[in-house]
């Protein structure tokens, strides 16, 4: 048990495919720790990228000759952080066996402590919209590219930690957000939520 009561997830947790950790992450307890103080939230969105076969994953067919997926081939339990529309930060996990690149997007989650220093973050949002959307988490959690690559297994400024997880019934899948680009594959299901939470970064299109 940590300090703060909170238990890394261990790195064996994330030695499997993305579509499984998608799953086994809800639920989860993320954890951050700064100058300021600590912030806890509890995962209730996530998405998965399937490596070199799937469109949308940034692993599609080639390793980015920036450089910026490298991490993406470490073993699973590593910070893939990336950034948006030159402003906005998007965690992810990476997920899997060294040298198969895929990972796993924390879409939103639902705060559990340091509520006040989340908000203050995100300047003065309501409680509900804190940590709905990859942006907005990155921004309540002070999640930036300067986390790119630590690991997230042991405890540390930023780990992954035992919670609640999701049972299988509550959990919901249907398509990912904002990946049109991948054609077809923009509508497999591998966003995952859990069924009627209030904490989604959107409505879930549920696809069995």
């Amino acid at each position: 048990m940590s300090g703060d009561g909170y238990l890394p997830l261990g790195r064996e947790f994330f030695l499997r495919d993305s579509v499984t950790l998608a799953k086994e992450l809800l639920g989860r307890l993320l954890v951050r720790k700064t100058a300021e103080g600590i912030t806890v939230c509890r995962i209730t969105e996530t998405e998965a990228y399937a490596g070199p076969e799937d469109p949308a994953c940034h692993s599609y067919r080639r390793r980015a000759p920036d450089g910026r997926t490298n991490v993406m081939y470490q073993p699973g339990g590593v910070a893939y952080v990336y950034l948006i529309y030159g402003m906005y930060s998007c965690f992810n996990v990476v997920a899997g066996p060294e040298g198969f690149p895929e990972a796993v997007l924390i879409r939103s989650a639902q705060p559990v402590e340091g509520g006040e220093l989340m908000t203050a973050r995100r300047r003065g949002a309501a409680e509900k919209n804190l940590l709905t959307g990859p942006g907005k988490l990155c921004q309540g959690m002070d999640i930036t590219r300067k986390l790119y690559g630590v690991p997230l297994w042991r405890e540390g400024e930023l780990f992954l930690a035992e919670g609640i997880p999701a049972a299988e019934e509550e959990i919901a899948a249907g398509p990912r957000i904002n990946v049109d680009y991948a054609g077809e594959a923009a509508q497999w299901p591998y966003r995952f939520v859990i069924r009627g939470s209030r904490y989604l970064s959107a409505p879930m299109k549920e696809k069995k």
